[in-house]
């Protein structure tokens, strides 16, 4: 579980929602007819911009901006330097028995024990590198497109809200009333956009590129560990993955051990 993604949305929620409650009167935010145009709206809106597949292939990425996690780069490095150390020492066929939890390198793992050639191992697992990352993509892209549709619609609320309001001026004490529900859509919009739809876009894309990073890391472990590579070795090349405090970290963390 991700609990920034959470603690960030429950947090926004509760703050406007502890404004509204401590304010005259929270009846009056509450709109149906302004909610059918800015949420119903702009699901329709959004609906037309992408197919079926990618519209409702969306919903089931945004679950993974709470809970999927992927594993710290330095437990990769850890766990492919212990791959790559008992298959230098017991062959490849001896990886049968070991235990990956990561699908991505458990399939790469499975290719080296099939005995496929280097280029085809790196290009099946680049293909499915590829295709991860265009379905996150497509996520992201939706939600983003949720949030800037959603202040337009509730924009286009505000105006039939404005012009209902301005065809019935007859009655001067109907006009406060129907300038508020007026500008609730506007409200609805705003809120849904920044509170919503934009965080999850910009969760979805730092998920993506993490386990973009993650997949390119596997791909050349694997592929070092398939050509015999000096574990040391491996570790090395893998931790250019690492960010730079942290790898100048690890660096002087080895030149302690070795002293």
């Amino acid at each position: 579980m991700d609990l920034a993604t959470l603690i960030g949305l429950v947090g926004a929620i509760a703050i406007i929602s502890a404004a509204i409650l401590l304010g005259v009167s929270s009846e009056v935010f509450l709109n149906v007819p302004s909610l059918l145009i800015v949420v119903g709206g702009s699901l329709f809106v959004v609906m037309a911009k992408f197919s079926f597949a990618q519209y409702f292939g969306a919903i089931k990425v945004a679950g993974r901006a709470f809970k999927f996690r992927l594993p710290e780069v330095e437990t990769c490095i850890e766990e492919m330097v212990e791959i790559a150390d008992i298959a230098r020492k017991q062959g490849l066929l001896a990886l049968e028995d070991r235990e990956i939890e990561a699908p991505f390198l458990k399939s790469g793992i499975q290719l080296l024990i099939d005995g496929h050639a280097p280029e085809t191992v790196r290009a099946i697992l680049e293909k499915e590198r590829v295709l991860t990352l265009d379905r996150n993509r497509w996520g992201s892209k939706v939600f983003s497109a949720m949030g800037d549709v959603a202040p337009a619609m509730g924009m286009i609320g505000t105006l039939i809200g404005l012009v209902q309001m301005l065809s019935n001026m007859e009655d001067p004490k109907a006009i406060g009333p129907a300038m508020a529900v007026a500008l609730l859509t506007t409200l609805y919009g705003a809120m849904l956009a920044t509170m919503v739809c934009l965080p999850l876009a910009d969760k979805l894309n730092l998920r993506m590129t993490e386990e973009a990073r993650l997949q390119a890391l596997w791909i050349d472990a694997v592929i070092a560990v398939q050509e015999g590579t000096n574990p040391r070795v491996v570790e090395q090349l893998l931790k250019s993955y690492l960010p730079p405090a942290k790898r100048d970290k690890a660096e002087a963390q080895d030149a302690g051990a070795e002293n």
